[in-house]
């Protein structure tokens, strides 16, 4: 039952802090959902972050560990938004941008838990 209450204030928090990222950066003018693209590789950085720590040392508890991966990342990222940005942009033809987004976000979000857990180690 802890865990479910850890989950659920980490997500909760998580969730607001997306809400106004991506409130406050999509609205660029550009079409490229910049709020989005930021939380999901933002959220990759940090969860490589918590778990190298956890892995390396025993500075985070597991509650800590459930509460911040689990629940904050969990409620920070958005593959659905993600998801239903890119069937917009093709939806608008408009191929570019859903490359970039498509492509980008995969790579860029992919080495940034390679670099969270990289600066986990040097902490």
């Amino acid at each position: 039952m802890k865990n479910l209450v850890l989950v659920f204030f980490g997500g909760g928090f998580g969730s607001i802090v997306r809400y106004l990222v991506v409130r406050y950066l999509n609205d660029a003018p550009t079409g490229f959902p910049l709020g989005t693209f930021a939380v999901n590789i933002l959220g990759s950085l940090i969860i490589g972050v918590i778990l190298g720590l956890a892995t390396k040392t025993d500075t985070l508890t597991q509650s800590q560990v459930i509460f911040l991966a689990t629940g904050f990342c969990g409620g920070f990222t958005t593959f659905s938004a993600y998801s239903f940005e890119n069937q917009m942009l093709i939806k608008n033809e408009a191929f570019g941008v859903f490359a970039f987004y498509s492509i980008g976000s995969f790579i860029i979000g992919f080495l940034a838990v390679f670099l969270g857990v990289f600066l986990a180690k040097i902490i």
